[in-house]
This record gives C-alpha cells, structure tokens and sequence, in this order.
C-alpha cells in the first residue's frame, strides 16, 4: 500500500472541498492561563457528521467513483464499499456513498453509540451489528470484502482516508503561526498519520503529539515491539480509539517515522476534559473527541511556554453518556 505524501493532502483538500467545512480554530484563555501555555483548539466537533473522518471517507469514496459511470445507479443488492467502524468512520462513509451514488455496508460493533449507528442508517447505508467488539467488526468487513470482491475502505488504514485527515493540519498551519505543538487522539492512527505528512512537509520544527487511550495503547506497545502487535481490548468512553491494528498498517510506520511523542489518556481524564469543555464553552464532544484535551489537562502534556493546537475530534456521544459524565 502506497504511502500518501504532501501531495496527496493538498490533492485531497481540493477534491473535498466543496463539502468539508473549515472548521473554527479558538484560542482559549482558561486553558492557557491552566496550562502556562498558549492553547489553541481546532473544533472537527463542529465539522460535518460532527467528527473529522468526513475529510477521509469522502476523499476515499470520490476517488473511487471517479472509475464509475457518472449517474449510475448502485447495483442492486451487493454493496460497492464495505467498512468497519466504531461510529464515526461508518458515518462519514455512509454520507460520502450517498452524495456519490455508492451503495455502501458498515460493520460496526453493537456497543457502538446508538447515535453513530443511527446516523448510518440515516445516510442510506446497509449496518451490520453483530460483532461484539472492533476487532471483530473490522476482521467481519475485511473478509466480506475479500469473499465478494468489494473495495475495502479503512477507517484509517488507507492512503486516501489518511489525506483527507491531513487537510485538517493545512487549515491550521495556514491559520495560525508559530506552532510549537499539535496535539491528536490516536486509534488507528489515520488523522495523526496525515496530520504528521502535513506538518513534517510545511512546518518540519511544530511537534506532532499523539494519545491514546489508556486502556488501549495498541501504538504504544507496537512501538516498544518494533512492529503491530495485538493487544486485550477493553471498554472505554473513548470508543472512537478502542481496538488493535490492522496487521501491515501503514499508520504505523508513518507514526513510527514522523510522530514525536506519545501520551494517553484515562477514562477519569476522558469524563473530566468532557465536562471542562462543556462548563468552559458549552461545547459538546465525544470521549476520543478529547483525547488530546484530557492528556494536556492532566499535566501528561508539558506546554508551558509553547504554542498548543489541540485537535478537538468529535462530538457524537450519546445522550445518556453526556449525562452521566456531567453528573
């Protein structure tokens, strides 16, 4: 699988640009004043699909209807693109299929929120729930497609998808000078994999910072083994990031090659960094939506003195876990 460059990222940016919004980037002063830092946020929470996966999935999905009759109509019965998905991912690729006249099918686990699984459906893409977990969602799609002969579209293992994330790091470079630092979640590792291309290749001194979960660092321990190596698997609010590698990634050898540093993030500091921005700024976000938020207001992220982006990433959480994490 061929690895995106920095053209790809600025070829993927035209090529969605009449759907993606540019989202706002906010400098926050209680954060600043907490940190001793200047810290920015960049809301993909406010993006289409209310998550930044839009960027990749339609990316994806356009370059692989540029091969398909423009107007025709979806074969009927076998889907054209098969995905796994905790939520997101299956979202903006429903979407993305639907505005390209794809027919599209998501595997997605039956703990996923029931917003994101709702919100496929809305879109007009066929769901499959019966996998218990990730891992068993996304080995369930790859061996559909494998049997059928129907493209399999990652949610990060993907050079199209990992450009599409990569525009995220052009609006900010272009927006704001002087970064010292960006801050990503990190789960399969597509936006910090495109976000790293883009800002080794426009501002090679910014540091990319990736975070994990805690309860899952399937990056951290690759990195220590020197190569994807699978891990136990457990719950966490964070669902966006829960699950193993794709074995051959290429998100790991980009992370490995271009991402600085690492940190992850509990779930007491997911629920914590939840309700600081919704007391802060009355803004909603998910729990991998604040990854990078909750590892900087632990104090696992030193920014003092420095100029922060933090990559806001996500705001479909389900009504009955906001309330619980705000009570």
């Amino acid at each position: 699988m061929t690895r995106p460059g920095i053209s790809d990222v600025h070829a993927a940016r035209h090529r969605i640009a009449d759907t993606v919004h540019r989202t706002p980037l906010r400098h926050y002063a209680w954060l600043s004043e907490l940190t001793g830092g200047d810290v920015w946020l960049k809301l993909e929470s406010l993006q289409v699909t209310h998550s930044f996966k839009i960027r990749g999935a339609l990316n994806a999905v356009r370059r692989l209807a540029e091969g398909v009759a423009a107007g025709a109509a979806p074969p009927a019965g076998r889907p054209q693109v098969v995905t796994a998905s905790a939520g997101n991912h299956g979202v903006a690729l429903a979407l993305a299929a639907q505005r390209a006249n794809v027919r599209a099918l998501v595997f997605a686990p039956g703990t996923a929120p029931r917003t994101k699984l709702d919100a496929i459906r809305r879109h007009g893409a066929e769901l499959d729930t019966t996998a218990s977990d990730y891992d068993g969602a996304e080995r369930a799609a790859l061996a559909f497609a494998a049997a059928h002969g129907v493209r399999y579209v990652s949610p990060y293992n993907h050079p199209d998808v990992i450009a599409g994330a990569g525009t995220v790091a052009l609006e900010v470079l272009e927006e704001l000078a002087g970064i010292d630092a960006i801050l990503v979640c990190v789960g399969g590792g597509g936006l910090v994999s495109g976000i790293a291309i883009a800002t080794r290749a426009l501002s090679p001194a910014t540091e990319v910072i990736g975070v994990e979960a805690a309860v899952n660092p399937a990056f951290r321990v690759a990195l220590e083994h020197g190569r994807i190596t699978e891990i136990p698997t457990f719950p966490t609010i964070a669902d966006g990031l829960g699950g193993n590698l794709e074995p051959g990634s290429i998100t790991f050898d980009i992370a490995r090659d271009l991402v600085d540093r690492w940190s992850d993030a509990t779930e007491d500091e997911f629920r914590l960094a939840l309700r600081e921005i919704v007391a802060h700024e009355h803004l909603l976000a998910e729990g991998a939506g604040v990854a990078a938020l909750a590892a900087l207001l632990a104090g696992k992220v030193d920014v003092r003195g420095r100029r922060a982006v933090v990559i806001v990433s996500g705001a479909n959480i389900d009504a009955a876990t906001l309330r619980c994490v705000l009570e």
